[in-house]
């Protein structure tokens, strides 16, 4: 794969200030980048990274251009990262032109699920019935698509997904436990991408909804009756609780587990690792991460958190005395 910078910006625009005729063979990170390929600055915080880089060229912001001169070609565009992405799919284009519409041999597609002709289904798949796949949507390796499940146009689903299985419905009967069976299933909107190993359950009586736009991750466990809403983003090993309902627009770091029967506003943003058990409605950042320690130190703060109620109360009490 090899581009000339007049090809790049022909094709996504941008201020090129160098020789348009030079040739990149690759795109790398600033700091791995040699004098044949095509880097990036996102974040001015790494002004001295995009000094010392080898690379033939570097896509940058209006703020960057003047210091990105000082060291050879740049394209100067408002948003370089997003430059980048949309030069990552430009590469993938060029480099894997002829994808074509399949079945491998190997998946198991039900005679009554609809498959969209221009659909890919990768090895080891299975399809079942009465579920549907829309458009130019690609099931890599060992995807399961339960029956009446709805995956659709644009979509990817990684190695190992598993959309539709039973969510977790128990009774309890005399010591046991009597199944609840799931009878809901999973609506998948277009654009919609699931990383490697994520479960998505089914409802137990209204469908499972995933909107569209939205970016899962791997191994992501979403719960049944969970609604996410449109271009909502999670990170790998985000657990969502069932009956749980998250807006559109949020984020969720990775390892966060957002509880059951909950609702996340709009625009809501949560930090990694962070424990959601109240619904959270008003649009912002939000963290509940005990910060780790030594051992020692960790079990002392723990003990002085059980006692922060009597804390309370206490001081509540002198206040009360000291305004006699």
């Amino acid at each position: 794969m090899k581009l000339d910078l007049a090809s790049v910006v022909a094709a996504l625009g941008g201020e090129l200030l160098g020789d348009a005729t030079l040739v990149v063979t690759g795109l790398a990170s600033l700091e791995a980048a040699t004098p044949r390929h095509l880097s990036f600055l996102s974040n001015p915080r790494y002004q001295q990274q995009l000094l010392a880089s080898r690379a033939a060229c570097v896509i940058v912001a209006p703020q960057m251009k003047e210091l990105a001169l000082q060291r050879g070609a740049c394209i100067v565009t408002d948003q370089p990262y997003l430059y980048f992405a949309k030069l990552t799919q430009l590469w993938k284009r060029g480099r894997d032109p002829h994808r074509e519409a399949s079945v491998h041999p190997s998946a198991v597609v039900d005679e009554a699920a609809v498959v969209h002709p221009s659909a890919s289904i990768g090895p080891l798949c299975v399809v079942e019935r009465g579920s549907r796949i829309g458009a130019n949507t690609v099931l890599k390796s060992r995807v399961t698509v339960g029956e009446d499940c709805v995956v659709g146009e644009r979509c990817i689903l990684h190695p190992g997904v598993v959309i539709g299985a039973d969510g977790f419905g128990f009774a309890p009967n005399g010591g046991a436990w009597e199944k609840i069976e799931q009878l809901g299933s999973v609506q998948i909107g277009n654009d919609v991408e699931i990383g490697a190993n994520t479960c998505i359950d089914r409802g137990a009586l209204q469908d499972t909804v995933i909107e569209d736009g939205v970016k899962l991750d791997n191994l992501i466990q979403i719960g049944h009756n969970v609604r996410v809403g449109r271009h909502t983003a999670m990170a790998g090993c985000v657990g969502v609780a069932g009956s749980a309902t998250i807006g559109a627009h949020c984020t969720v770091g990775g390892g966060a587990i957002i509880l059951g029967h909950l609702t996340i506003g709009d625009n809501v943003n949560v930090s990694a690792g962070t424990l959601v058990s109240k619904s959270l409605l008003k649009p912002g950042h939000y963290t509940g991460i005990f910060p780790v320690d030594d051992n020692a130190t960790w079990e002392r703060n723990a003990a002085s958190l059980k006692q922060l109620h009597s804390l309370r109360d206490r001081i509540k009490t002198l206040e009360k005395e000291t305004k006699k």
